[in-house]
């Protein structure tokens, strides 16, 4: 699905968005999100996974999910072709995690990846990892992750992201749990903590962009 940014603030950046493995890409998080960011001059692309477009509930084996991404990738890049934009991609919790695997794997020249939610270990998992190929990631990344999330927490990724190469960046959502969502009575209103997560990620697609075009 494509979500063309607002012609006057296009910010030169297309974005690759996958899903998390419960929801495809019609799901109100991704919908928002993608619409959102568009809104904000980013060039927008959703897809599902193979799995989720046979209609079926359980995600694929790695090597299939990461085959999906690179297909969806080169079939991008096609249509770029004829623009300058340049190239990000990322998702929501399992989507950004395949998102990095294929970074690490030896996609290269991309303007950054964004994750929103990087699923850091299972929940109750602490030992079981999933951050050992960051370090082979040649992109700037940008995690974004509430302060609740039992899929990690942003103390559990600050000493993995502290040793990455290029510098990486952890955007923290106080209070927020796996898909940003707060507690009741913090005094913030839960669409104003969605569209400073928004304005946030937008601006830092923007700032990697302008470091590209740099001289």
């Amino acid at each position: 699905m494509v979500y063309p940014a607002a012609a006057k603030h296009s910010a030169g950046v297309t974005l690759i968005l996958g899903h998390g493995a419960g929801a495809g890409q019609t799901s109100d998080f991704i919908v928002s999100y993608a619409s959102a960011l568009a809104a904000r001059g980013i060039d927008m692309v959703t897809f599902n996974f193979l799995y989720r477009e046979q209609g079926r509930r359980i995600p694929d084996p790695n090597d299939k999910l990461e085959a999906c991404w690179w297909g969806v990738i080169e079939a991008v890049r096609e249509q770029m072709k004829s623009c300058r934009d340049a190239l990000a991609i990322g998702g929501k919790s399992m989507g950004g995690r395949i998102a990095s695997q294929v970074a690490a794997g030896g996609v290269y020249d991309l303007a950054g990846l964004v994750f929103l939610g990087y699923p850091l270990h299972p929940p109750g998992r602490p030992d079981r990892l999933r951050a050992k190929h960051l370090s082979d990631v040649k992109a700037p990344m940008l995690f974004v992750q509430g302060s609740r999330d039992a899929f990690g927490t942003p103390d559990e990724l600050r000493p993995i992201v502290a040793r990455l190469d290029p510098p990486a960046d952890v955007y923290v959502v106080e209070g927020g749990d796996h898909l940003f969502k707060v507690r009741k009575g913090i005094g913030v209103g839960q669409d104003d903590i969605y569209c400073a997560i928004q304005d946030h990620v937008a601006a830092w697609l923007r700032a990697r962009v302008a470091v590209r075009r740099a001289p």
